[in-house]
């Protein structure tokens, strides 16, 4: 019967990054990597103000048509309400 082992170490070689050594490619490397998270984060921006600015759009453009379609349920009243505090009853002795 043979035991084989894996090698965990060639699969971590794989997979591992490794910074190069030339100083002025590491520093290319770190500023390409700044560049692109600055454009991730501006995107998102972007991104997240289009999304605001057309729920707005939806919420105000859906508003008109649902008042001018929408018909009164004959279910529902309709009125205002007013607490009145409880009257003052005098002290049974």
């Amino acid at each position: 019967m043979h035991i084989r082992y894996f090698q965990f170490a060639k699969l971590r070689n794989l997979v591992e990054p490794r910074k190069p050594r030339n100083p002025l490619v590491r520093i290319a490397l770190g500023l390409l990597g700044l560049v692109i998270l600055a454009v991730l984060v501006v995107g998102g921006v972007f991104v997240g103000a289009a999304m605001i600015l057309g729920g707005i759009a939806w919420k105000l453009l859906g508003t008109r048509k649902a008042r001018a379609s929408a018909k009164a349920d004959p279910t529902v009243v309709d009125a205002e309400y007013r607490v009145v505090r409880k009257a003052a009853l005098p002290q049974a002795r």
